[in-house]
């Protein structure tokens, strides 16, 4: 089970029991610059990750539903 701050324990396969997790939520007007900055992050260290973060970015800018800032 990870664990992140405001939702608790989740379970998500691969990730260690009691690791903490941060969650970025296709609501948040934040997390598409977020996804962006840290794809930036990933390619100038090589991760293969990097191009998997263009298809998150993408999904959180089409994602129809409402926006509002991080509470």
């Amino acid at each position: 089970m990870a664990l992140a701050g405001k939702y608790g324990k989740l379970n998500i396969p691969k990730i260690a029991e009691g690791e903490p997790v941060f969650i970025l939520r296709a609501q948040d007007r934040l997390a598409e610059k977020a996804t962006r900055m840290y794809q930036l992050l990933a390619e100038s260290h090589g991760a293969p990750l990097a191009a998997e973060l263009d298809q998150v970015a993408d999904a959180f800018r089409k994602w129809p539903g409402g926006r509002k800032l991080p509470d």
